[in-house]
């Protein structure tokens, strides 16, 4: 353990010297940064600069924290479990490269958590916009010119207001919309237009005002939903990281030396292996689950 904290000490001294008068950390980061750019998946881009644009993107100083807590945690929980510094190594820089994954998780949340305010934003207004003018196309012309809307979702009202003037009709359109937003609430609310564009303008105060409820039951739903799983996150956290000490409480009580005379056994070395693939996979899977598919039904 000690001459992996030598090794580390080395490596920051050595990097200061090669690179006085930048900072070391932003020129880590931007190396990596590069690599991430050219290797990142595009849809990660997408989300990426988009998170950037919200203001929620992480600094570089918080993504060099989360590099030392879980490239720490790692080396400190696996050199316990082998007492072997290699091995405890190898389990670092497994660790670290896997904040890339956790990374791209975090801004599809935060992407789809925009996403779906402002399909809320958009079912709303142009309800309330077809209560005045009685006719979708200009209810989206005047959601659009409002200026409650942001790309993508802009984008794609744009889109569905050109395919309209193009067709001479809203089906073709709406079945953009639809498959670009797949939420109930949009295809219930597209539906209702496309009926009372196809049977004529009727007395709809009350079918859009049962929409709009049932609009913001959802929006409340969503929203309880997202603080439950926000508690229930912490929790998984915490009960993650207990798995990985369970090992820790054999130990103490069979002894270390015991327990490093059974480090002797490869089927024991083969099992701690297979603890801690599993407890990680655990680990991933719910940070997966925590972090994808924010409000879609």
């Amino acid at each position: 353990m000690v001459f992996f904290l030598l090794l580390l000490i080395g490596l920051v001294i050595l990097l200061y010297r090669n690179y006085q008068g930048q900072n070391v950390s932003k020129y880590i980061t931007e190396q990596v940064q590069a690599i991430y750019n050219r290797f990142a998946p595009y849809s990660y881009k997408i989300v990426r600069e988009k998170t950037k644009q919200l203001g929620q993107e992480y600094t570089a100083r918080q993504y060099l924290v989360q590099v030392v807590i879980m490239g720490g945690f790692a080396g400190i929980v696996t050199y316990m479990y082998f007492y072997n510094l290699i091995v405890a190594l190898i389990y670092v820089l497994i660790a670290i490269s896997f904040i890339p994954y956790l990374s791209f998780l975090r801004c599809k949340r935060v992407y789809s958590e925009f996403i779906f305010e402002q399909v809320q934003i958009y079912t709303t207004n142009v309800i309330m916009e077809f209560a005045t003018t009685q006719s979708f196309v200009k209810s989206l012309e005047g959601v659009r010119d409002s200026g409650v809307l942001e790309d993508p979702v802009l984008s794609d009202v744009n889109r569905v207001i050109e395919m309209s003037y193009q067709d001479g009709a809203i089906d073709d359109a709406i079945n953009y919309m639809n498959e670009k937003y797949p939420y109930y609430i949009v295809k219930n609310m597209h539906q209702l237009f496309l009926q009372i564009t196809k049977e004529g303008a009727r007395d709809t105060g009350e079918s859009l005002e049962n929409m709009q409820l049932d609009i913001d039951t959802l929006v409340e739903s969503v929203y309880r939903d997202r603080m439950d799983r926000a508690n229930f996150h912490k929790k998984f956290l915490q009960y993650g990281v207990m798995l990985f000490l369970l090992v820790m409480l054999i130990q103490y009580m069979l002894g270390s030396d015991s327990y490093r005379a059974l480090l002797d056994n490869i089927f024991v070395q083969i099992m701690l292996h297979g603890i801690i693939i599993f407890n990680s996979y655990f680990l991933l899977k719910g940070e997966r689950y925590y972090n994808e598919n924010v409000g879609v039904e």
